[in-house]
């Protein structure tokens, strides 16, 4: 646990509740505050009412999926300086030639994520992603 850790809230949008209560368990044992969302949706009301130091985002969920809620995210000027760790399934190269599809039909550049961390993920190896954000402060 590092000193950074112990001050931060990380939101956690995940559809899988297996998947939210070991990210939740592993990010509370590392020190994080943590707060979670099912789906994109939910996760971005939380992201603005709650203003989290970090978000770990699922890219593949139902209804209001992770891919629209980075977009989102990233387009609002409140929330587009909270750092953003994708946490999915889907390859690292198929979102961003998303984000970069998308980014032509809308003219507007949309940056890539701080980190990509494909599932399942590696506890130690996604804490140190997490407090990696953190170190220069």
């Amino acid at each position: 646990m590092t000193a950074a850790s112990q001050t931060k809230t990380v939101l956690i949008v995940e559809d899988e509740m297996d998947m939210r209560f070991f990210l939740t368990t592993l990010l509370q044992t590392g020190g994080f505050k943590s707060i979670a969302a099912r789906n994109g949706k939910e996760g971005l009301q939380k992201a603005k009412t709650r203003q989290p130091d970090v978000i770990l985002l699922d890219v593949m969920m139902p209804e209001e999926g992770g891919a629209l809620m980075y977009q989102q995210l990233k387009s609002d000027p409140l929330l587009a300086r909270i750092p953003v760790i994708v946490l999915s399934g889907v390859s690292k190269r198929s979102f961003y030639h998303y984000l970069n599809m998308l980014g032509t039909q809308t003219a507007v550049t949309i940056p890539l994520p701080n980190a990509y961390v494909e599932k399942p993920p590696e506890p130690q190896s996604l804490l140190r992603v997490l407090n990696g954000l953190f170190e220069s402060e």
